[in-house]
């Protein structure tokens, strides 16, 4: 799979997800075999880039490569002064975002919205593209399958995007009109694939290896990207990756290790944020990860009510100690967990 200069190791993304995907989090998906990671949208708004969170979202430290960073706008020329920008510290590609379905994005014309506005949408490709080329560094771009389901759009947006020098595609199967309800549809993907030249990345509703597989073989596409189920779930990348080398499912992760990875990643997240901020953008990370699992109810009012890291990190060890002491290896998706009630209290995991 090569990406202008740029070969990745394989063929699995890892999504860029506002409020998700910042440095800690894409790490731990590159660690589960998450061949390519792209940052959280930042704004091409010059009086926010010197702000707190677009700092923290631009963060790359000890990130391996190749450093891919998604701009978001509605001005051609203020979106090719973001992608200067970014590239001066230290991106490698640059992403466009047409594919955002966020209220607060599309009111604003942004995300999604562009795709409403071809002529719009292919200036500020054309912009961006006409600034990132001199630097060599590739541009790509996420988009939908249209605004609405009379307005699918996505292949006649690719095939400008094609000629205006975008080198990768990614679409996500549902319309801006959809947001994330209903079930991602993949034949206009497929569309965009044969009416391309350049690689095509399928995206929505990708949640186990079997379906990573169908989706491949529907679509065509060269890679597949993956949302909301790697959220408290980053070993779904291991899980696909397995799965399609060589068609056999892959257990889950040992208790263990999840104990490892998860106070890690706290660990990460609280360096990047610091105690106040930390503490409480922490939680969603673990509701994920133990949404499903015994006692993880739990744990979450504990969580939520801790005011300090330490308190919280510490809550979530004592809880996968005393759930390493039930089970050594976590349940695979949809399993049920017997007398889920009793080892919350009985192992003190509300404590």
């Amino acid at each position: 799979m090569q990406i202008g200069p740029y070969t990745l190791p394989n063929r699995l993304f890892v999504a860029p997800m506002a409020g998700v995907t910042d440095r800690p989090f894409r790490q731990l998906c590159r660690h589960f075999g998450a061949g390519y990671a792209v940052s959280e949208m930042v704004t091409s708004r010059r009086d926010l880039w010197n702000s707190l969170k677009t700092s923290r979202r631009a963060d790359h430290t000890g990130e391996p490569g190749p450093i891919a960073v998604q701009i978001a706008g509605t001005d051609a020329a203020m979106m090719a002064d973001a992608a200067r920008y970014n590239i001066e510290r230290g991106a490698q590609i640059i992403d466009i975002n047409m594919g955002c379905p966020a209220k607060k994005v599309c009111n604003k014309w942004a995300g999604s919205a562009l795709m409403r506005d071809e002529p719009l949408a292919l200036a500020i490709i054309e912009a961006v593209v006409a600034a990132c080329a001199p630097l060599g560094v590739p541009v790509t771009l996420k988009m939908r399958t249209g605004w609405s389901a009379a307005q699918r759009n996505a292949v006649a947006l690719a095939r400008a995007a094609e000629s205006a020098g975008v080198q990768m595609l990614t679409v996500h199967g549902r319309t801006r009109e959809q947001g994330y309800s209903g079930a991602a549809e993949y034949d206009t993907i497929a569309a965009v694939k044969a009416a391309v030249r350049i690689p095509v990345v399928a995206n929505g509703d990708i949640d186990s290896p079997a379906k990573a597989r169908a989706v491949l073989a529907h679509t065509g596409a060269d890679a597949l990207m993956i949302g909301r189920a790697a959220q408290g779930r980053p070993w779904i990348f291991r899980e696909i990756g397995h799965y399609l080398a060589t068609g056999e499912p892959l257990a889950p992760p040992l208790v263990a290790e999840l104990r490892t990875l998860l106070l890690a990643h706290l660990q990460d997240h609280y360096q990047l944020y610091g105690e106040h901020t930390g503490v409480r953008s922490a939680r969603k990370h673990i509701v994920w990860y133990t949404r499903t699992l015994p006692g993880g109810a739990a744990l979450r009012q504990v969580i939520h009510s801790a005011q300090d890291c330490a308190t919280q990190w510490q809550a979530v060890a004592d809880y996968l100690d005393a759930l390493a002491a039930r089970m050594d290896r976590l349940p695979a998706p949809g399993d049920a967990y017997p007398n889920h009630t009793n080892i919350a209290t009985t192992e003190g995991l509300a404590a």
